[in-house]
């Protein structure tokens, strides 16, 4: 092989290579910035979110403004729905969560009980300051 040869063959395998890390960084980032933004919370109360999505609905359907308001009534009232079933659920957890405790409550001892009361204690501020249930 001549020098040339190897000189524009070095060329095209560095071409080759910066293009390659380049487009892997180009796709990193976008790949990356789309994950996170499908973590992002909707920090907005429930009358905007269903405002914006009546609003929404009026733009791609074209409600007239008796249909919004009905659209409107249904999405609150789907909500309240919604928000009783979760609540409910949330206090069946809870009912087995306090069962839970008293059986386990039964099987310790006097001195393993002030133990396991202040364990309980910090799991449920943990719970309580990321938000858990």
């Amino acid at each position: 092989m001549t020098g040339e040869t190897r000189r524009a063959a070095g060329f095209w395998l560095a071409l080759v290579f910066v293009m390659g890390a380049a487009i892997g960084g180009v796709f990193g980032y976008t790949f990356a910035r789309k994950s996170y933004a499908a973590t992002k919370s909707d920090t907005r109360s429930e009358p905007e979110r269903r405002a914006t999505r009546v609003a929404e609905m009026t733009k791609e359907i074209g409600l007239t403004s008796e249909q919004a308001q009905k659209l409107d009534a249904i999405l609150l009232d789907a909500h309240t729905q919604i928000k009783q079933i979760h609540d409910k659920a949330e206090s069946d957890i809870d009912a087995v969560r306090q069962s839970r405790r008293a059986e386990t409550r039964a099987f310790l001892t006097e001195e393993q009980k002030p133990k396991f009361e202040d364990f309980i204690r910090k799991v449920d501020e943990e719970k309580k300051k990321t938000g858990k249930k």
